[in-house]
């Protein structure tokens, strides 16, 4: 029966609210496997009117739309998706898992099934080549075995191509063809020619090729499958970190749990200690200390009150909260880092638009190749039987699922192992720009240092009377100072001053806590490590602090330098500290008091010396600079500025992510390349073999699958072995 889809109905609710008016769409595609696949559908809805950006992921079949101000129509996309061949519906991360799955279940049952049909196939097909080793069976013995041969292989090859069969006429009834399509008409083909020769006495028949082709077909789309099921798990597992709902707190004061999916901005919540915040939000009352851990790398817990904001993944550890919610569930800090999980799992690189042009000149070509070798084959004086063969043949030895797997197979591997290592890879070309580094600049401030400010040589006494305005300050070193006295009293009457300091009332008297010059110290050198207090009128007091180095960041600037690659460092801190640390770390090369600008021409400098950058960064006055490298990097820590600048987003407590993020980029960009080298040299030898009638179709099923087994394979090496530059 066809099925009949309706797009007369509104699908505006399933619009998104972006930013300058825009709207997105999520749908969830059908159909879509290969890097054919996703070219096609990004470019065939990026094509109609009013929208801006279409983006598939394959590995969770989401596909964003994106449309401008005012624009687009949600019904169409869904319309002409369908009339491609890729029938969609509006995202559900639920359904999506469980279509993925039911995709999974048909695909391991269709590998069954084809596994059952190539070994019983090939009983009956044994006796009939014992013939080439002299052992000649009766005509009548041999075409009996060649019907029980097509009893088995038959229908096994019938329902294990079903996959394949269903793609493809979906393909063709768009008005195109997919690599489905001379896969079906390989197989289809193949089980003609050996009914026709069963039926005529002929020697050869290939029921057994045309069910092995599919059972080592099958092992190549299955494993496909389980690679996107990798990338998809790591989205989720950061998903997972949310709760699976939330506590409302009613207009009537009453509490009740809410699916995650239901709480909007503007909610009130209430978070019990040791349960997860639900959705990024306000504290509206309570106190209570917040483990970020999972979502920072920070390991000490924060301190909140009133007025503070929580993200949702984070575990309240002491006291009851009552929050008001800023955000939805697919919003939250965790939405945005599952986001990029995604978009670095299956990303448009360079590697990637190559394989899409290879990949789109296949169809084309090889059924070219497949008729002309008919048709000369004929010409010559082969009978069609063996002009046929060899057509067949062609048809199935140059499938090219091992392009089509050459690089997204090594992206999910490389992003998912990378993933492991607490180092989230935005986008494959990322990866691409940071194999090719050779120079690699460092923020000191929260990169090189931990970026927790730590009091030296306090006195109680003086910490005691600047506590009450360093608890009403924000900046890092005054909350070092505020942790160093604990809790207690706030001055009142505060006013902060950006970039000097802060002042107000402590027991009525006027003090403030600041830079030397702002609390009247006058002729004292300008430091970032250092604050001093005073009552007006009275003694000035200074609080010298250090922001210590973290324990692997000598290590990891001795492993790039052995790796060839040159160092520096780009702080805007004084000299005495950045020379403090250069020394710390083992380099020569630095420099201080750089404003944002200086950086990021730095970086440019850099880069017209030929030098492929790295920089990493985690303040706002890094950004421009991240943005301008070859490649960026920041930490979980770094302003959301900074994170959206940089390629590559790493936690911990280390800058190990750095040497590892390069190592497996190396590693990948060589997988990718071996990968396109060996699917290059395979169609090169694979093709004129099976036009010389060389190679018959039962060979050509084992040749074509096995090459998509080794792409995969040699990709699959990227989540077990970093690799070595």
């Amino acid at each position: 029966m066809a099925v009949t889809h309706d797009f007369a109905g509104d699908f505006t609710a399933f619009l998104r609210p972006e930013k300058d008016g825009r709207r997105s769409l999520d749908l969830l595609v059908t159909g879509a496997r290969c890097a054919n696949c996703m070219a096609k559908i990004e470019r065939e809805v990026g094509a109609l009117p009013g929208v801006e950006a279409a983006r598939l992921n394959l590995s969770s079949g989401k596909l964003t739309v994106g449309f401008g101000a005012g624009r687009g129509d949600p019904g169409a996309v869904l319309k002409r998706l369908d009339a491609i061949g890729y029938p969609a519906k509006p995202f559900d991360p639920a359904q999506a898992v469980a279509a993925h799955d039911a995709e999974g279940r048909k695909l391991s049952l269709a590998l069954g099934v084809a596994a059952f049909g190539a070994m019983n196939a090939m009983m009956f097909s044994v006796p009939i080549w014992a013939g080439l080793f002299g052992q000649e069976l009766g005509p009548a013995t041999r075409t009996l075995m060649q019907w029980m041969s097509a009893a088995v292989g038959a229908p096994c090859a019938i329902y294990a191509g079903t996959p394949f069969f269903t793609s493809a006429w979906r393909s063709l009834k768009a008005g195109r063809a997919n690599m489905d399509v001379p896969i079906s008409i390989g197989v289809i083909l193949t089980l003609v020619i050996s009914f026709v020769e069963t039926l005529l006495g002929g020697a050869d028949t290939y029921f057994d090729a045309a069910v092995s082709l599919l059972f080592l077909l099958l092992i190549g789309r299955w494993l496909d499958h389980r690679l996107r099921s990798t990338a998809r798990s790591a989205a989720a597992d950061l998903m997972a970190l949310q709760a699976p709902s939330a506590v409302a707190i009613d207009t009537d004061g009453r509490e009740r749990h809410v699916p995650l999916t239901e709480v909007r901005p503007g909610d009130r919540l209430l978070v019990r200690p040791g349960e997860r915040i639900p959705v990024d939000g306000l504290v509206e009352e309570g106190a209570s200390e917040l483990d970020n851990a999972v979502l920072t790398g920070e390991t000490a817990p924060v301190v909140i009150g009133p007025g503070d904001t929580c993200r949702a993944g984070a575990v309240n550890l002491l006291g009851v909260l009552r929050l008001r919610a800023t955000a939805r569930s697919e919003d939250s800090a965790v939405a945005a880092i599952a986001r990029l999980v995604e978009a670095g799992a299956q990303s448009r690189s360079k590697y990637v638009r190559l394989a899409d042009k290879a990949a789109a000149l296949y169809v084309p070509v090889v059924h070219t190749a497949a008729a002309l070798t008919l048709a000369v084959g004929w010409a010559l004086g082969l009978g069609w039987r063996e002009a046929l063969l060899r057509a067949v043949a062609v048809l199935i030895i140059t499938c090219p699922c091992a392009l089509g797997l050459a690089v997204p197979a090594v992206q999910v591997s490389a992003s998912a192992r990378l993933f492991r290592k607490r180092v989230l890879v935005k986008s494959g070309a990322a990866l691409e720009r940071l194999a090719e580094v050779d120079h690699v600049i460092f923020d000191k401030t929260g990169v090189l240092t931990e970026g927790r400010p730590r009091l030296l040589d306090p006195l109680p006494a003086a910490v005691a009377m600047a506590a009450p305005l360093a608890r009403a300050s924000a900046h890092p070193l005054a909350k070092a100072l505020a942790a160093e006295a604990g809790t207690g009293l706030v001055a009142e009457a505060v006013v902060e001053t950006a970039g000097q300091g802060v002042e107000g009332l402590i027991d009525g008297r006027r003090a403030r806590l600041g830079r030397a010059s702002f609390v009247g110290v006058e002729g004292a050198l300008a430091s970032e490590t250092e604050l001093w207090f005073g009552f007006e009128g009275d003694t000035k007091i200074r609080f010298v602090f250090e922001d210590a180095i973290r324990a692997d960041a000598a290590e990891v600037v001795a492993g790039l330098q052995r790796r060839g690659l040159s160092v520096e460092i780009l702080s805007g801190d004084v000299e005495a500290s950045v020379a403090r640390a250069a020394r710390a770390v083992g380099l020569d090369v630095w420099s201080a008091g750089l404003s944002p600008q200086d950086k990021a021409d730095a970086v440019k400098q850099r880069a017209a010396e030929g030098r492929k950058v790295l920089m990493v960064g985690d303040g706002l006055n890094d950004a421009a600079a991240l943005a301008n490298a070859h490649a960026a990097m920041a930490p979980g820590t770094a302003l959301d500025a900074s994170q959206n600048a940089a390629d590559l987003i790493f936690s911990g407590e280390g800058l190990s992510a750095v040497t590892t993020a390069l190592d497996v980029a190396s590693s990948a960009r060589t997988r990718a390349l071996e990968n396109f080298g060996f699917a290059a040299l395979y169609n090169l030898v694979a093709a004129p073999a099976a036009m010389l009638g060389l190679i018959n179709p039962f060979v050509a099923a084992l040749a074509m699958s096995g090459s998509s087994l080794v792409v995969t394979l040699n990709a699959l090496r990227m989540a077990m072995v970093g690799g070595r530059r």
